[in-house]
């Protein structure tokens, strides 16, 4: 399938630059509201997640990890120094409100240079074709397992399973808790289990993932199905570069309120 490629289009590489893009940047902007975090590895193996996850890593995960990440890896925090929260009049609210409208612009462009990427390259007879038993590769005897499914159909089922997990996260969650409250000092007080945290640890990053599957596939573009294998490597790496971090920031937190009733 990376035949049906076109390499010679510029837009293709624009895409892959936003997708790789729009994590970098969002991790880097909220770094900047804390920083000089120190890492006293002691355990290279330490026990982090690698499932896709959110950027907006969600805060059960967060609690789960507190007890492995301040054991083996602990990452205590030299001092905060609040850039953006500082260009907002030393309000975090505010400085997690104008990110998470940067974020959300961002992943808007970038999903247009997709759309734009992918009509500029061919289509595949194989995501443009009826699947069947006997395009599945199934054996002869099994040919009327059933009746053959337009391609459109997995499309749609990729972006309703994309979109409602994204969707119904950020509601589970809110502005602050989706886009990076807890940088900006803004936590969540319990762990959000209910749904769609309670099918899937991250909905956020696999719902995008899914979405741009279905897109793919509804345009029946192999390009589409590389680029979305993209996204999903970005959102991998930013996982493993965000967990270390957002862990501690709730174990700091939870340690501090453990303090605070021993001082009662």
């Amino acid at each position: 399938m990376a035949g049906q490629i076109d390499f010679s289009q510029p837009t293709l590489y624009i895409s892959a630059a936003s997708i790789i893009f729009n994590p970098t940047f969002w991790n880097i902007a909220a770094r900047s509201e804390i920083a000089n975090f120190v890492s006293e590895r002691k355990n290279k193996h330490n026990d982090l997640a690698v499932s896709i996850c959110a950027p907006m890593n969600t805060p059960a995960q967060k609690q789960n990890r507190q007890t492995k990440l301040t054991t083996h890896n602990p990452l205590p925090t030299e001092y905060h120094n609040k850039t953006i929260t500082r260009i907002f009049n030393n309000n975090p609210r505010l400085g997690c409100y104008a990110l998470a409208a940067t974020i959300f612009s961002l992943g808007i462009l970038r999903d247009y240079i997709y759309a734009v990427a992918l009509s500029h390259q061919p289509s595949s007879p194989l995501l443009t074709t009826y699947l069947t038993p006997a395009t599945m590769g199934l054996p002869s005897h099994l040919h009327n397992l059933f009746p053959p499914i337009p391609p459109s159909y997995l499309a749609y089922a990729l972006l309703a399973a994309g979109n409602t997990l994204v969707l119904t996260s950020m509601y589970a969650l809110g502005i602050t808790g989706t886009y990076l409250g807890d940088y900006f000092g803004i936590l969540m007080d319990e762990p959000v289990t209910s749904f769609p945290f309670n099918v899937v640890g991250a909905p956020m990053y696999v719902g995008s993932v899914l979405s741009f599957a279905g897109t793919a596939v509804h345009w029946g573009k192999p390009a589409g199905l590389a680029l979305t294998g993209l996204v999903a490597v970005a959102y991998f790496v930013a996982c493993r570069w965000e967990d270390p971090f957002t862990g501690e920031i709730y174990a700091k937190r939870d340690r501090e309120r453990k303090q605070g009733k021993k001082g009662k």
